[in-house]
């Protein structure tokens, strides 16, 4: 049995205890691309949600047009979503942002990635990434009063890298799957596998 030890009451400044670090991509009304990182996304079934603040360009995109793509980067893509993280696409940049992002127009050229056309929406794919889920917006919540939405998006359809995909199969090969996961503003891959679902497929 484990050892049961004591606990203490704590106030951490975020709550980031452990997610996947994930590329947004947007269009505006006039098809003009934003790429932004977020650290805050969870799957239902195919709905995605995303938690987004605000004042970036993303949540802009997302109640005018209703589409975007969810790249998933691998830990080999670090350099470049932190080449992502102080820029914004809002113009000009918002008061509370502006003592830490710059705007930037083009963040694909800006962090070294490609831009790569998608099947069933506008936004483009990030050719880097290994996994790139096309979704549509089906509901926004939260006022727009408030610091943050919550933003759920159904994916219809989902691209993986070919070397990842187990032949024959729609399985992810797990052990060559690297996910860039986000933890308390610190950057980690993913450990040894330390055991299986009953409910897991392969």
């Amino acid at each position: 049995m484990t050892e049961t030890l004591a606990h203490q009451a704590i106030e951490p400044s975020v709550l980031y205890f452990g997610t996947p670090v994930s590329l947004i991509s947007t269009v505006d009304a006039s098809r003009t691309t934003n790429l932004a990182p977020i650290s805050s996304s969870w799957y239902l079934g195919r709905t995605v949600v995303l938690g987004l603040g605000r004042n970036g360009q993303t949540i802009r995109n997302l109640e005018a047009t209703g589409e975007c793509v969810v790249n998933l980067p691998d830990v080999r893509l670090q350099p470049a979503v932190e080449a992502l993280a102080p820029l914004t696409g809002v113009a000009p940049v918002p008061p509370e942002k502006a003592d830490r992002f710059r705007h930037e127009t083009d963040k694909f050229a800006a962090a070294g990635l490609t831009p790569l056309a998608a099947d069933l929406v506008a936004p483009p794919r990030v050719a880097e990434c290994p996994v790139h889920l096309e979704a549509h917006v089906v509901q926004v919540h939260g006022p727009k009063s408030a610091e943050f939405a919550i933003v759920e998006a159904d994916v219809v359809k989902v691209h993986a890298r070919s070397d990842l995909v187990i032949e024959g199969t729609s399985h992810i090969d797990l052990e060559r799957w690297a996910p860039l996961l986000y933890v308390f503003r610190h950057y980690f891959g993913v450990g040894d596998d330390v055991g299986r679902s009953f409910r897991a497929e392969y």
